[in-house]
């Protein structure tokens, strides 16, 4: 399965009000693990950042001067996440904002939900602490999530935060290392990406204990008995043998 963790950052709070994305960050998982193709874009969105706004994440009107604009990215972002699940906190916030990017455009870009299935980790997270905060911030502590380089809002560092927790509150086997060994994968899809973090960077290395003699020497009488009783050999021994 191959899911896309998304976020934006924009220029305000309303997309009615007609306020613009200014920056898209994603990274990619497939079947629940990081490969390192991630994406990564700020975008001039032709008109002024609300001063509010640039509190919170903190790109200013005179950062963006210089960056393309939504037209002249929008097939590489698309081609990017088509056909992938598309994993966002409060989704209707930002498919809402991508989708009156696309639409500006032409009809060569149908709305994302009709190209993605979309998963809402707020939904979810309501749906599993009912009554608690479930921001990211309050989720990053619930889970045990380091959020330490959080100052201030950022799309690609926020992507990746929330692939953490999805990861953990989806339950079963996690595994924050990349597919491969990732030491050159942090170009990015379309190279203007910041290196990804290590999402396991300041985490203690968990201990391996090996089996003892006895230990072993259990393991090998279970696995006679249960030939014995199939009358073949243990599944096993065929692939560890």
């Amino acid at each position: 399965m191959r899911q896309i963790v998304l976020d934006t950052e924009t220029t305000g709070l309303e997309v009615s009000q007609g306020h613009r994305i200014i920056e898209i960050g994603c990274v990619e998982l497939v079947n629940r693990r990081l490969t390192g193709n991630h994406y990564h874009q700020y975008i001039n969105p032709d008109r002024e950042v609300d001063q509010g706004a640039i509190e919170v994440h903190g790109i200013t009107n005179e950062f963006l001067q210089d960056k393309p604009r939504f037209d002249s990215i929008a097939r590489d972002f698309f081609d990017y996440v088509a056909g992938a699940e598309l994993v966002i906190h409060n989704a209707p916030f930002d498919v809402g904002f991508l989708d009156a990017e696309l639409q500006r455009l032409n009809a060569d870009y149908p709305p994302l939900s009709s190209h993605c299935r979309v998963v809402d980790t707020l939904v979810m997270a309501r749906g599993k602490h009912p009554g608690q905060r479930n921001n990211l911030d309050a989720l990053c502590t619930r889970y045990g999530v380091d959020n330490s380089q959080r100052d201030l809002h950022g799309a690609l560092l926020d992507a990746e935060i929330l692939a953490d927790v999805y990861l953990l509150m989806t339950g079963g086997q996690t595994t924050f290392a990349l597919a491969d060994n990732g030491e050159d994968a942090s170009a990015g899809a379309n190279g203007t990406g910041s290196a990804i973090r290590r999402l396991d960077a300041g985490r203690p290395r968990l201990p391996v204990v090996l089996a003892n003699d006895d230990e072993l020497a259990a393991h090998e009488s279970k696995l006679d008995a249960i030939e014995k009783s199939a009358g073949k050999t243990a599944l096993w021994r065929e692939l560890y043998n």
